[in-house]
């Protein structure tokens, strides 16, 4: 694949993706598509390998031979039969469990014959598209395989999909549990809602307009609506539906993520960032983080999401007041 300009998006670097929980629904709608459209627009490096990892028994050929079937209902453009076969021969599929030590054994060969076979350099990332319990259980036997080691200029990352935690103090318990093995560094807590195009487009909207730019901020915002029109069912989520349920999988984590800064006037997401937290990942994932806790921390006691974060800033406030007013004589 040819090299991006200097005016484009650089291609990725070489790697091996591994997704564990490759049977699942979030791989054949969101994953596979957005990895495609990458292949397309001569995004992803040509030295790139997939390797899919869950419970389900199927063989390479036949993970392949389903995936050509979902890429036609869920690809967001046409697909191009030549683009296709490219990306379909750097797919592979290991069946086992993900608390089996063996599994990662068999595993750990894999991205060792996919890394020579593509020559990706020995880099490594694991998306962990799976129940939430299964989070901390993977990222333990990773670790146990020697597959998070990072030698010799290899790069490991791990990206861990919502809900990360089901309250505030299983998402801590999940956060130290997860940093006992990983670096900051290593780890990516995301929410895939964040990337699809029309959230992507109020970026663009805001920073690229010179009209609404200087006048989005909350003194001129008076709030913000976010409708969730979902036309998906439960379909074959029974299972995930059951622990975690529509609210839970929705709002703390979609529709929060889309609001969560008008509410506690961070400016950190895209309704309501400021350019300088857009162009500070580490910033924004340190102040989110920090907000975010106290904040769930003010839910825990009994108040609702608005008015204990609403708390926040009235304390932010009054620290400003105090501060700007004039000594007295």
């Amino acid at each position: 694949m040819a090299e991006a300009s200097p005016q484009s998006p650089r291609a990725a670097d070489p790697c091996v993706m591994l997704i564990c929980g490759a049977s699942g629904d979030l791989t054949r709608r969101k994953l596979i598509p957005a990895l495609y459209n990458l292949a397309k627009l001569k995004l992803l490096s040509h030295d790139f390998a997939i390797i899919g990892f869950a419970r389900n028994d199927l063989t390479t050929d036949q993970f392949r031979q389903q995936l050509s079937q979902d890429i036609k209902k869920f690809a967001t453009s046409s697909v191009e039969p030549e683009i296709w076969d490219w990306f379909l021969k750097r797919i592979y599929y290991l069946s086992g469990d993900f608390t089996d030590p063996k599994a990662y054994e068999k595993l750990k060969e894999l991205l060792a014959q996919a890394s020579k076979s593509h020559s990706t350099r020995g880099n490594y990332f694991y998306y962990l598209a799976v129940a939430p319990t299964f989070f901390g259980e993977i990222v333990r036997q990773l670790d146990a395989a020697g597959l998070v080691r990072e030698d010799n200029g290899q790069w490991r990352r791990v990206i861990i999909e919502k809900p990360f935690g089901r309250n505030l103090e299983s998402a801590r318990s999940l956060n130290a549990e997860i940093k006992h093995v990983l670096h900051e560094k290593q780890i990516y807590r995301i929410d895939h809602y964040l990337g699809k195009e029309t959230v992507q487009n109020i970026l663009v909207f805001r920073f690229g307009n010179g009209i609404f730019e200087p006048i989005w901020n909350r003194q001129y915002i008076d709030h913000i609506q976010i409708t969730a029109a979902e036309t998906v069912g439960v379909e074959q989520r029974g299972g995930y539906y059951e622990t975690s349920g529509a609210l839970r999988d929705m709002v703390p984590n979609h529709l929060f993520q889309l609001r969560w800064s008008r509410l506690s006037r961070l400016r950190l997401t895209p309704c309501a960032m400021s350019k300088r937290s857009f162009c500070a990942p580490s910033n924004r994932r340190h102040r989110k983080r920090s907000s975010g806790e106290r904040c769930a921390a003010n839910i825990a006691m009994g108040h609702s999401a608005a008015s204990a974060c609403q708390g926040i800033d009235r304390n932010r406030t009054s620290r400003r007041s105090q501060a700007q007013r004039p000594l007295s004589r």
